[in-house]
């Protein structure tokens, strides 16, 4: 895991994520969360569909065919 995020600050002005966790603005870590979740970030979905926490690749696929 990564203790230092050198781009912490200016992820976490730019973060759409509204889960909270401890992983928050450090991307690198939230990529390999959620791809070990068969996820994708928050990031990659509209502001309507990440507040419902549904991440799944096959609901982004959805929105985006």
């Amino acid at each position: 895991m990564v203790t230092e995020c050198p781009n912490l600050e200016y992820n976490l002005k730019n973060c759409s994520c509204t889960y909270p966790c401890d992983i928050k603005g450090k991307c690198c870590e939230c990529l390999r969360n959620h791809r070990e979740h068969g996820e994708l970030p928050a990031c990659f979905f509209p502001p309507d569909v990440e507040k419902t926490y549904d991440r799944s690749i096959r609901r982004f696929i959805s929105l985006y065919r």
